[in-house]
């Protein structure tokens, strides 16, 4: 059933549109993050005797990072269109076999029902992380050639955490569109519950975090105490958006120069030597991350599946 529903994948319009898309996208970003780079390389190669800035060490991960004035850089791209390629792959997964009358055919052979749902989760989750990885390489490649500095190890491991993390966070966007496909009826309704939430975590989370951010300041008179919580609270408050969890995630791994996610005192930062996070110490960092998408992953499946297995079925005549 996975090999069929891949097939039915890449197969389909839809699926050669998504991929267009990202290549597209993929190439853009590219150009933009070459177009800036070439600057940060040469200012590298005329400091040679020099020692070299921290912001100058790990040259190839700003092909993922990097933009100028006219496209963003791969991993805002990422952000942006990720979802919607969830969404898109997985809105009609269930009731566009309802409605075709395939679905009641289905369930007639000899297979547990569990086991649809499974192979459109998995063989969707596969299409998505072939081409992620797909593109991934694709961009290192063009890079290697480009710039001609190879990638470290430290940034090749780093790059495929990055992948492997954008990966989950489609996911969690596969689900959900899964789990509105079992619950709505209609294809179309479906993809717009999917969109709307998109548009929610993406553009209107964050302008309800600034009105609750707004309303609930501390005065100028209050403690570092009060500040520190203040502060922390709001972002506890960003944090219920995986899109939040997502981008913190990603600017850790592929920027080891971030070293904290939180609000630090200038007491915890006395005494401290400026250097990069290892890739282990940012891993450890965005730990707290990575988990709250895959338990928002679980808990849609879980959702899903608990639906699909309490619904009727009915084969049409």
């Amino acid at each position: 059933m996975v090999q069929k529903e891949i097939a039915d994948h890449v197969n389909s319009w839809r699926f050669l549109i998504l991929l267009a898309l990202m290549v597209l996208t993929c190439i853009g970003s590219l150009y933009a993050a070459l177009s800036t780079i070439r600057s940060a390389v040469a200012e590298i190669g005329s400091n040679r005797n020099i020692a070299v800035g921290l912001e100058d060490a790990f040259v190839f991960l700003k092909l993922f990072t990097l933009s100028n004035d006219t496209l963003p850089s791969f991993v805002t791209f990422v952000s942006f269109l990720g979802p919607l390629i969830g969404i898109g792959m997985g809105f009609d997964a269930i009731n566009s076999e309802r409605n075709k009358g395939t679905l009641g055919r289905v369930m007639a052979q000899p297979i547990h029902r569990d086991s649809l749902l499974n192979a459109k989760f998995v063989a969707a989750l596969i299409v998505v992380s072939v081409m992620f990885f797909g593109l991934g390489f694709l961009v290192m490649g063009m890079g290697l050639i480009t710039i001609g500095i190879p990638p470290t190890p430290e940034e090749f491991w780093r790059m495929l955490a990055f992948l492997v993390l954008t990966v989950f966070y489609i996911a969690f966007w596969l689900n959900l569109s899964i789990l509105f496909s079992v619950w709505l009826r209609q294809a179309a309704t479906s993809a717009l519950a999917g969109i709307a939430v998109w548009l929610f975590f993406s553009i209107f989370f964050g302008l309800i975090v600034g009105l609750v951010a707004d309303a609930l300041a501390p005065s100028q008179e209050a403690g570092t105490e009060t500040v520190l919580q203040y502060v922390r609270g709001i972002q506890l408050l960003q944090r219920l958006s995986p899109s939040y969890l997502y981008s913190e995630a990603t600017a850790t791994i592929l920027d080891p120069s971030v070293r904290a996610l939180g609000p630090l005192t200038v007491e915890q930062t006395v005494g401290t030597i400026p250097s990069l996070l290892p890739l282990g110490q940012s891993l450890l960092l965005v730990w707290p991350q990575v988990t709250g998408l895959v338990a928002a992953t679980l808990l849609c499946f879980a959702a899903g599946y608990a639906m699909f297995m309490r619904q009727e079925i009915r084969s049409r005549s």
